[in-house]
């Protein structure tokens, strides 16, 4: 197994950001943890708690947690129930560990446990980046749909070289002028990154080892996944997964087009949380 952090006290700084962004947060939510094979999980419940429909279960990217996604949480809160948790073995309130192997068949597993403890009738799942890989790999029964934004698991990555000059200038010497030029390569070209994002991707650089995408998905395991409606999107400028990459996989293994959201990079939550939020809107309606 292998931490998140660099060493423990680092673990303790970015436990207490997070922590405090929540005790701030004005968004009406509850939080507890869980006992998983992955260890501690932190969950936090928001939304309408009498709405009928399937809860939505946000799923965040590599490096993100809820404590980072605040704003698009409130937002989709205003439409669904919605339970948000931190991944194990990436930064935030959970279990620090991820296994060095296997770890898409972990983060299955993980996530249907999650599943059965804390959705008692079905559930969305709106994964983003990592959190798409690991909302195509859950098994789970209680899974009635998946709303995919620049999800990995499905092609690999692009890397251009300016994304890796600027990953690696973020890596070697931390700062938020270096974060600000790596995020705003990750953003549309019409938004400025958000300040929330740069404060807690600089401490990200300083604290934690970060990680790669995965690996594509078995296409066994991906073609098991039209067993429930899926939509899949895009920004129109995201720099891992532009249409050009995506859009064959999609076809293929979904039988459906992919959206393309305007205005927004790889960070779609944050470039335009409403476009994201009528994604579900179409999903959910058709179940």
């Amino acid at each position: 197994m292998a931490s998140a952090y660099v060493n423990t006290a680092s673990g303790e700084v970015i436990r207490l950001w997070c922590t405090e962004q929540l005790q701030n947060w004005r968004t009406t939510h509850r939080r507890w943890t869980i006992a998983t094979s992955a260890g501690p999980t932190r969950m936090v419940a928001l939304g309408h708690a009498h709405k009928s429909g399937p809860v939505v279960v946000v799923v965040p990217g590599t490096n993100m947690n809820t404590a980072a996604c605040l704003p698009f949480l409130a937002e989709l809160a205003t439409r669904y129930r919605v339970i948000a948790v931190d991944i194990p073995g990436q930064p935030g309130l959970s279990a620090s560990q991820r296994p060095r192997r296997d770890r898409m068949t972990w983060y299955a597993r993980w996530l249907d446990e999650v599943l059965a403890q804390t959705v008692p009738e079905t559930a969305v799942l709106l994964g983003h980046s990592l959190g798409g890989a690991i909302a195509l790999a859950a098994t789970s029964q209680r899974v009635v749909g998946r709303v995919l934004i620049a999800p990995a698991g499905l092609v690999r990555l692009a890397v251009p070289p300016r994304l890796l000059a600027a990953t690696l200038a973020w890596l070697a010497a931390p700062s938020p002028e270096r974060t600000d030029r790596l995020l705003q390569l990750m953003t549309a070209p019409t938004h400025a990154a958000d300040p929330h994002l740069v404060e807690w991707m600089t401490l990200v650089a300083r604290y934690c080892r970060t990680t790669l995408a995965p690996a594509p998905l078995a296409p066994e395991l991906l073609d098991s996944c039209r067993s429930v409606p899926c939509v899949v999107a895009t920004g129109a400028h995201d720099i891992f997964l532009p249409r050009g990459r995506l859009e064959p996989a999609v076809r293929d293994r979904f039988g459906t087009e992919l959206r393309v959201l305007a205005d927004c990079g790889h960070l779609a939550l944050d470039d335009n949380p409403t476009a994201v939020i009528e994604l579900l809107d179409d999903l959910t309606g058709r179940l």
